[in-house]
């Protein structure tokens, strides 16, 4: 297994050093595992002068798989989009062309009071929000800050979605389901964007050639209410780039912490790139207290997509719930009854709870 281990910034470096100290324990020598470490978003441009170095960019590509931790800075957005940390990742995304972004939300049972909603309507949740990643006005063109003919200044992006690109995730989406519950809810703004128009059009033309599984959509507004009301009733959610972006944060709050939320993002092969939810949190940073279990169970998720080893990702999804049973908890996470840990001491609590 070749991995590049690409930590970024901020509490990404914490985290993905607990990930990789549980991958070490939970592959143990049952397999060879060569991990090439490189540098991305700000620790690109201090070492290499690019968010997105040619190096870690030709490690990236050389990989089997990518453990990724987090990119960016305070004030990353004044920066010009080339030079600017957070956008490293877009880049490599679209380079690799990982077109598929799997966001599991799903709540451990001894996390339910850790959820701001009710015990009844987040008990036992377990869904999927896939998000198209490549496409949509995160990449679209034209884009920009210019003066318009009054003389003022406009900032535009422009939404775009071709026919074969909403094809290809709403596959993903119809095929994800039959392993799960054979639901499939699409989400969009159809009734005000002609670009919605469009996706609504192709998912519903894909649906047909998957008749056993249930097809519903949904405008993003009504989406985001129903996520919050009745949970519990999704399985697939498949939508654009950005209200993926957008409700699989939200989805955060229904698991208890955006700290325990993985994610991995695919293509058409195998290779993919794994990471946690969260982003770069600089204001706690090297404070030894950043939750890293979203780190250790996309590390999970790499172990199950990109190797086929669903035994050691289970065993490692199992460990994190051994250790949440026992009471330990991250401060994000942390309520009456439990006990307090840091970063280090919950990745090494998770390896010793994989021994056993």
């Amino acid at each position: 297994m070749k991995i590049a281990v690409l930590a970024g910034d901020g509490i990404g470096r914490e985290v993905t050093a607990e990930a990789v100290k549980v991958l070490r324990a939970a592959v143990g020598r049952t397999r060879p595992m060569e991990l090439v470490e490189a540098p991305i978003g700000q620790a690109g441009v201090d070492l290499a002068g690019d968010p997105l170095p040619p190096a870690t960019l030709q490690a990236a590509r050389d990989a089997d798989a990518i453990l990724f931790g987090s990119v960016g800075i305070p004030g990353d957005e004044a920066i010009p989009y080339g030079m600017r940390p957070g956008a490293s990742l877009l880049r490599l995304r679209k380079d690799l062309d990982l077109f598929a972004n799997f966001r599991p939300a799903f709540l451990f049972p001894e996390l339910v009071a850790a959820s701001t909603l009710k015990r009844e309507v987040v008990e036992g949740l377990d869904l999927m929000i896939l998000r198209e990643l490549t496409g949509d006005l995160y990449f679209g063109e034209p884009r920009g800050i210019a003066p318009n003919a009054a003389g003022a200044m406009e900032g535009f992006n422009t939404m775009r979605y071709s026919e074969p690109e909403i094809e290809r995730i709403a596959h993903v989406a119809f095929r994800a389901a039959r392993g799960r519950r054979s639901k499939v809810c699409s989400v969009d703004k159809a009734n005000v964007l002609e670009t919605m128009q469009l996706w609504r059009t192709v998912v519903t033309r894909v649906g047909r050639e998957y008749p056993d599984v249930e097809l519903r959509h949904l405008f993003v507004d009504a989406a985001v209410m129903l996520l919050m009301k009745e949970p519990k009733s999704f399985d697939v959610m498949v939508m654009g780039n950005v209200f993926g972006d957008i409700l699989s944060d939200a989805a955060a709050m229904l698991t208890g912490s955006i700290g325990m939320l993985p994610s991995a993002s695919l293509g058409a092969g195998r290779k993919g790139l794994y990471e946690p939810v969260h982003g770069s949190a600089p204001d706690i940073a090297g404070r030894d207290i950043a939750n890293p279990l979203a780190a250790i169970l996309s590390a999970a998720m790499m172990l199950r997509h990109s190797f086929d080893d669903e035994a050691t990702a289970a065993r490692i999804h199992g460990a994190v719930g051994r250790v949440l049973r026992e009471g330990l908890r991250t401060a994000d996470i942390h309520g009456p009854g439990t006990t307090q840990v840091g970063t280090r001491t919950m990745g090494d609590a998770v390896v010793e709870a994989l021994k056993t």
